[in-house]
């Protein structure tokens, strides 16, 4: 049975590579996989919660791609300016990851991904990232009086907005973020960078 399910996923994640969400339908998935549309729904209740599942895992990928890449070296705002170059250019990169951001079908997926708990599967990024913001309060890089927990609390109030494209303008995305990160760093840090 989960022979047929990952024989599904992969199909789909090719059609979704190639195609798009919005050009890819049940019935060419099961084509594909060699199997009848009534056996897709055995193991997706539809195209959207099939398409996230590729598109959790292919993002908790790249995130962890992106986190193992950064130079923790470097002053705390280069690390996190790092971290969001390497997350645009992986998301650019990937066809999958790219559908976030069109316009034609962003409001069917971030419906899904609220359903889904999408944020919980990048929570690995929390933990390293907690590590590294309090060794940063204990190298005085950033601020010691707002507590560790609040500071990811904020970047993670940082990354819903990302859930609220539409409303703010998806023209506007990701440069927005980068804003936002950005000036919450320098208000973080000590002294300027």
């Amino acid at each position: 049975m989960e022979d047929k399910k990952s024989v599904i996923y992969d199909s789909a994640k090719k059609l979704f590579s190639t195609k798009g969400f919005k050009e890819t339908n049940i019935s060419e998935i099961t084509k594909i996989a060699g199997m009848a549309v009534g056996t897709f729904y055995n193991y997706y209740s539809s195209k959207e919660k099939l398409f996230m599942d590729i598109f959790l895992e292919e993002n908790a990928k790249m995130k962890q791609a992106c986190f193992q890449s950064l130079n923790l070296e470097q002053p705390p705002i280069k690390v996190i300016d790092q971290m969001i170059k390497l997350n645009v250019a992986g998301i650019k990169s990937n066809p999958i990851l790219r559908e976030w951001y069109n316009k034609s079908v962003f409001e069917k997926l971030e419906q899904v991904y609220r359903e889904e708990n999408g944020i919980d599967t990048v929570d690995f990024l929390y933990d390293n990232f907690l590590e590294l913001i309090t060794l940063w309060q204990k190298q005085d890089k950033i601020r010691k009086d707002i507590d560790s927990k609040m500071i990811m609390l904020v970047f993670a109030a940082v990354i819903n907005v990302d859930t609220h494209k539409e409303e703010i303008g998806i023209e506007y995305f990701p440069e927005l973020l980068h804003l936002m990160t950005e000036l919450i760093m320098k208000g973080l840090m000590d002294c300027n960078e």
